[in-house]
């Protein structure tokens, strides 16, 4: 069973896909927990997700799991189920459910092994990472966010957030979790006694970050329960306002999922305000960098004439 992977190219499983009609659902979940045979639960997920047609990213460490990945509607229950019953912390395992669904989500089903679940660098020992911050949902975020006393904190990638953020949140310049994780002390070092609040796309991150903030004093972290799916979600669900502003990135082929009409980013190329990523068509660049579709069209999806002319 330790063999199980995929065999088939992913050219010819993106083409699969795209030729596929079938409705599916893009969702997420994570759990911190012990898994003791990180290998033998590698391939028990594989080979139950291979046999619902499962696509996406799966991560197993001896931490916990965490997925993205995309589900056949008709399947929806059969994976939800099996998730349920293959392990008592599993049961009841919350799975947030994207805001927009798309075939092109994922062309290939990956289960790895992983050190970690999330790389986020801390190597103390008496980090407890079980010892997070306070839940709060819609209602209160929203609350919170007319509060001038209350700092909002995104701990997510740069790229992200340029996207789409909480109004006046404050971005910790980073290309990495793990890097964030090291700047964040020391560029709030002055509000150790102020009330925080912490969010991300789907909570992974801040479950670390909001236990690392305690770990270094930080007396009063909150964090968005699930994330900024999770409180959309949530604030439809309530009738509330949808307070933050712009698209959230993913990590997937759709790169980015609209939750405002507001457009808070500008194409690289024109200065036009665009919210659409793309990696550039130069293979030797391949850059990730926002382009409106006047600009695709008018530099072939190249970052720049110099990636046009040799592509």
């Amino acid at each position: 069973m330790s063999n199980l992977c995929n065999r088939i190219s992913k050219k010819e499983l993106k083409k699969k896909i795209l030729m596929n009609e079938e409705s599916r659902i893009v969702v997420s979940f994570y759990k911190y927990f012990l898994i003791k045979n990180t290998k033998e639960y590698r391939d028990r997920i594989y080979q139950n997700f291979y046999k619902y047609n499962v696509l996406g990213r799966v991560y197993v460490s001896d931490e916990g799991i965490n997925a993205q990945i995309s589900i056949p509607v008709k399947f929806y229950f059969f994976v939800k189920n099996f998730l349920y019953n293959s392990d008592l912390e599993l049961n009841n395992l919350f799975i947030n459910k994207s805001l927009s669904n798309h075939k092109k989500a994922f062309w290939v089903l990956s289960v790895k092994i992983k050190k970690k679940i999330v790389n986020d660098g801390i190597t103390n020992p008496l980090f407890n990472f079980k010892k997070v911050g306070i839940y709060i949902k819609s209602r209160q975020v929203n609350m919170m966010l007319s509060d001038r006393n209350v700092i909002f904190i995104d701990m997510r990638n740069s790229y992200e957030y340029e996207i789409g953020h909480f109004p006046n949140a404050i971005e910790i310049k980073s290309q990495t979790f793990r890097e964030q994780l090291k700047k964040v002390i020391q560029i709030m070092h002055y509000a150790k006694n102020k009330k925080i609040v912490m969010y991300c796309t789907g909570g992974i991150r801040c479950e670390k970050a909001s236990a690392w903030m305690h770990f270094n004093g930080f007396k009063y972290v909150y964090h968005l329960k699930n994330g900024i799916l999770g409180y959309v979600h949530d604030a439809n669900k309530n009738g509330l306002p949808i307070l933050f502003q712009g698209s959230n990135f993913v990590f997937d082929n759709r790169m980015s999922e609209k939750i405002s009409d507001k457009i808070i980013s500008f194409c690289k190329q024109c200065d036009k305000p665009s919210d659409r990523y793309v990696n550039c068509n130069f293979n030797l660049c391949h850059l990730l960098f926002i382009q409106c579709k006047d600009c695709t069209i008018k530099f072939k999806k190249c970052c720049s004439k110099y990636c046009m002319q040799h592509l």
